[in-house]
């Protein structure tokens, strides 16, 4: 199968990058380590090419009540230049893909879901936009997506990009907070950058336009090098995003999964009202409502490992015997790695709702081994 190549992809191969594919991308899995890109993000920073997610332009005067309607969040409330977490959901609760939207103008929107998920996203808000006047439209072909990630980032930043007032809203970087967003310049090219991120970390997220992201990604290596800023894969990403315990799709969330499974019930705004203060109905809002209010089947917890060896997405959860083998099956694990910051396995597994207590003794099948894991509360890691 042919694979889509990344803007950048001749300087991933120029760095020696282990390339793999990722959601129909040839993507770099790392460039040295593994261990020492994860650590580079939590002390320093690191530098990742995120031009595989999707890019959805969605614009006209209608286009805050577009994404009430298509989507579960909030959108008419959403000042601009702010982002916000949220996800897409099949009438029956299911979710089609989690994304982040920004507010980055008047009446426009920019919606970013996960490459793998990308054109299913594109189809439904298409198919959901029949009667609103708004325009839909596919923009990430022309586009690259490169993050600064780590507690070094916004120093790094500042070498390489400057603040563009005319689309910044009167917000400067130095009062940029958390999911928002500002303009700035490289040269003479103007970007949209948020203070977004999938590490747990302080970091910004940058689109530029497709034919200067070569330059941007050259310039931010050599501006980063001094501060200890280093070109970090999709393997460190995973590391990062479940230590700061941030779900990924296709291992917590999936069609057969809601908000509600995944502990995002939060980002369901089940009391959208319209301009009248009616309430609001939106794809997926009965199914969703009905489930806010049952008990669960099953629940998204984390798990502390008290031994060595990790589990791995698809292992069983299971109770112990008298004698320490491998019991009773009462979940599966959806997300597992040694935790190079914590030094411990960490996973993430949906569990029966009887052993989903903070504190509960429980193990993982490893081959046949019931390694010892604690429920615990996520995010796993926090920084400071």
């Amino acid at each position: 199968m042919t694979t889509i190549k990344s803007p950048l992809h001749d300087e991933h191969v120029a760095l020696g990058a282990h390339l793999t594919e990722f959601g129909g991308w040839d993507m770099p899995l790392r460039y040295t380590s593994d261990l020492a890109e994860h650590r580079a993000v939590r002390e320093a920073a690191g530098l990742f090419d995120l031009s595989h997610m999707g890019g959805i332009s969605v614009t006209g005067p209608e286009a805050a009540a577009f994404l009430d309607h298509a989507l579960v969040g909030n959108f008419s409330a959403l000042r601009p230049m702010r982002a916000r977490y949220t996800m897409i959901c099949a009438d029956d609760g299911g979710v089609l893909d989690d994304l982040i939207v920004y507010h980055n103008g008047t009446d426009e929107y920019f919606a970013v879901p996960n490459a793998a998920n990308a054109d299913t996203v594109l189809v439904a808000l298409l198919e959901r936009a029949a009667g609103f006047d708004v325009a839909v439209r596919d923009i990430s072909a022309g586009l690259a997506l490169i993050a600064v990630q780590g507690p070094r980032a916004e120093e790094i930043l500042r070498e390489v990009l400057t603040e563009d007032a005319e689309i910044s809203g009167g917000t400067s970087l130095d009062d940029l907070r958390y999911y928002a967003c500002l303009g700035m310049r490289f040269g003479e090219e103007s970007m949209l950058v948020a203070r977004t991120g999938y590490t747990g970390e302080d970091g910004f997220e940058i689109w530029v336009d497709a034919p200067h992201a070569v330059a941007l990604w050259r310039a931010l290596l050599a501006a980063g090098e001094p501060y200890g800023l280093v070109p970090a894969g999709l393997a460190a990403r995973d590391s990062l995003r479940l230590e700061a315990g941030m779900p990924l799709y296709g291992n917590e969330l999936d069609t057969t999964t809601t908000p509600y499974d995944a502990g995002a019930g939060r980002i369901v705004k089940l009391d959208k009202t319209s301009e009248d203060g009616t309430p609001l109905e939106f794809v997926g809002r009965d199914a969703l409502a009905a489930r806010s209010e049952a008990d669960p089947e099953r629940v998204l917890v984390g798990l502390r490992g008290t031994g060595r060896r990790p589990a791995r997405s698809g292992y069983a959860v299971v109770r112990t015997t008298d004698d320490g083998e491998v019991g009773e099956q009462v979940g599966t694990v959806t997300s597992g790695v040694p935790s190079p910051t914590l030094g411990h396995p960490i996973a993430m597994a949906y569990v029966r709702p009887e052993v989903a207590a903070e504190g509960t003794e429980l193990a993982v099948d490893v081959r046949g081994r019931a390694e010892p894991f604690v429920v615990t509360a996520m995010p796993f890691y926090r920084r400071g």
